[in-house]
C-alpha cells in the first residue's frame, strides 16, 4: 500500500533525517494508487492498477546541493539514499540563487480526499466503459475512451522543521466519439475529486451528440468570428495565460506582463473589468494543496481583479532580490462567471461560431500572449440565433488577453483540468485558415 498516514509519513522522514549530516537537507516522500480503463473501437482495450512510492531526499552543503531517490524505506535503504545525495552534493556545483529551507509553517487542512473516490473498484471503471460505449454502438458512433482515478499523498520535512502533509484523490475522464462514416466528432472531458459527483452516461451522451451533429461539415472562409467558448476551449488559452503571472520574468522584460521601458503591468488594467481571476486551494469545486512544493502556505489570492493585475508569483529567491513577500504560483485558477446562459448566448449571436475545444496550441510570440492552435470535436456556424450546420474546423491566431478584451458575455462556471471556468462569448476572434481533419 502506497498511501501512508500523516504519521507514518512522518515517520519514515524523520528517521531519513537522523541520518543526515548536509548543511541543511529536504525531503518529499509522495506515493499514489490509481486505476484506470482504456477502450477504443468501442472495445475496451486495457485495464490495469499501479502503486507507486518514492522518497527524494536534497543534501545541501553551502550552496552546493545534491539530490537522489529511492522506493525502499527500510533503515538501510534510507541512510543509503541520504549518503547518496551528500555525495553528489559535494561534486556539484554551487547554486548562486541557493536558497535556505523554510522554517516551520501553518497550513489549512486540505479538502482534496474523499474517500469514495479511492474506494473505486475495477467493476465500476467497466461499468464506466460500458455506460460509454453501449450507447455509442446504439447511433452508429465509435467509442474511444479512457478514465483514470487515484488517491495519493505527498510529505516534506526539512532541517530547519518544517513538516507539510497533504492526502489527495482524483478522477479523470476523457472520451472520443467518432460516427462510423467517419465525418463526425466528438469530445468531451471531466475531472473531479469526488467520484460521486461524475456521470459517464451524460458526459458520453454530449459527445455522442456532438459526433452526430458534425457529421458532414461544411466549409466557410476563415475570418474575425464571434465565437461561444465552452469552458474546455477556454481552459485551453486561459491555462496559458497563467503563466504570465510569473513575476521574475516580468521584472525581466520577457513576459506580457513586462512594461516597455521596466518595470511590470501589476496594478494595471489589462482586461475587460467583467474579469476577475483568483485561487484558492480551499474552494469546494477545485480543492488543491494547501502548501506549494517548496513549503509555502498557500492561500486564497486575487490575481486580476475588475480586469486589473493585483498580483504576481514570487518564488522565494526571486522576492529576495525584489525585497518582497513570496507570493506562490496559483495551484488553479479560478474565473467569475455571469449570468448568461448557453441557450441565450446562441440566440443573441447574429453570425458566430460554436467551439468545443481547441487543440495543438502553440506560443507565436511570449509578448503579447499570441497562440496558434487548431479548433477539435464539433465546431458550428451559428445564423440568427441558431446553430445551422458542422463547420470543417480552422486554425487560430488569438491571445487571450485580446479575447478577454472582447468579451460580450459570460456564463456558468465548469470544472476543466482542476479549473473552474465559465462559458464564454467573444467577439473578433480570428480564423486563419480551415483545417480538413474532422
Amino acid at each position: 500500500m502506497a498511501i501512508y498516514t500523516e504519521q507514518e509519513a512522518r515517520e519514515i522522514l524523520e528517521k531519513a533525517m537522523s541520518f543526515s549530516k548536509a548543511d541543511a537537507c529536504v525531503m518529499n516522500l509522495g506515493g499514489s494508487e490509481s486505476g484506470n480503463i482504456r477502450y477504443a473501437r468501442n472495445t475496451v482495450s486495457t485495464a490495469g492498477h499501479q502503486s507507486n512510492q518514492s522518497l527524494a531526499v536534497v543534501s545541501s552543503f553551502g550552496k552546493k546541493s545534491g539530490t537522489a531517490t529511492i522506493d525502499e524505506f527500510d533503515d538501510e535503504s534510507l541512510e543509503k539514499v541520504v549518503r547518496r545525495s551528500e555525495e553528489l552534493a559535494q561534486l556539484s556545483p554551487e547554486n548562486p540563487e541557493y536558497m535556505e529551507p523554510l522554517g516551520p509553517q501553518t497550513y489549512d487542512e486540505s479538502i482534496t480526499y474523499v474517500e469514495a473516490t479511492a474506494n473505486v473498484t475495477p467493476e465500476y471503471r467497466a461499468e464506466v466503459a460500458a455506460n460509454s460505449i453501449k450507447p455509442a454502438a446504439e447511433q452508429d458512433v465509435t467509442a474511444a475512451g479512457f478514465l483514470d482515478d487515484g488517491a495519493g499523498f505527498s510529505a516534506m520535512l526539512n532541517s530547519n522543521g518544517l513538516f507539510a502533509y497533504n492526502k489527495s484523490t482524483n478522477v479523470d475522464f476523457t472520451v472520443t466519439m467518432r460516427t462510423n462514416d467517419g465525418t463526425g466528432s466528438g469530445w468531451v472531458t471531466r475531472d473531479y475529486n469526488d467520484i460521486t459527483k461524475f456521470d459517464a452516461e451524460e458526459a458520453s451522451a454530449i459527445a455522442i451528440d456532438k459526433a452526430v451533429m458534425s457529421r458532414e461539415a461544411r466549409a466557410i472562409e476563415p475570418g474575425r468570428y464571434t465565437v461561444i467558448l465552452e469552458p474546455a476551449a477556454a481552459s485551453d488559452l486561459l491555462g496559458r495565460f497563467r503563466g504570465a503571472f510569473n513575476a521574475r520574468t516580468a521584472d525581466e522584460g520577457r513576459s506580457f506582463m513586462s512594461k516597455e521601458g521596466g518595470g511590470t503591468k501589476l496594478g494595471e488594467k489589462i482586461v475587460d473589468e467583467r474579469v476577475n481571476i483568483w485561487s484558492d486551494p480551499l474552494h469546494p469545486d477545485v480543492p488543491a494543496s494547501t502548501w506549494s512544493g517548496d513549503g509555502l502556505p498557500r492561500k486564497k489570492t486575487q490575481w486580476i481583479e475588475n480586469g486589473v493585475v493585483k498580483n504576481l508569483a514570487y518564488d522565494r529567491y526571486w522576492a529576495s532580490q525584489q525585497g518582497v513577500e513570496p507570493v506562490p504560483f496559483a495551484a488553479n485558477m479560478i474565473m467569475e462567471g455571469g449570468d448568461t446562459s448557453f441557450e441565450e448566448m446562441i440566440k443573441s449571436t447574429k453570425r458566430g461560431i460554436l467551439v468545443t475545444r481547441f487543440w495543438y496550441i502553440r506560443s507565436v510570440d511570449p509578448q503579447t500572449l499570441l497562440f496558434t492552435g487548431l479548433t477539435r470535436d464539433g465546431t458550428f456556424y451559428i445564423e440568427n440565433g441558431q446553430i445551422k450546420y458542422p463547420v470543417k474546423n480552422f486554425r487560430f491566431n488569438e491571445s487571450p488577453i485580446i479575447m478577454l478584451n472582447n468579451l460580450e458575455a459570460l456564463g456558468k462556471q465548469v470544472r476543466v483540468n482542476g479549473n473552474l471556468l465559465p462559458y464564454m462569448k467573444v467577439r473578433d476572434f480570428t480564423f486563419t485558415s480551415l483545417s480538413d481533419a474532422v
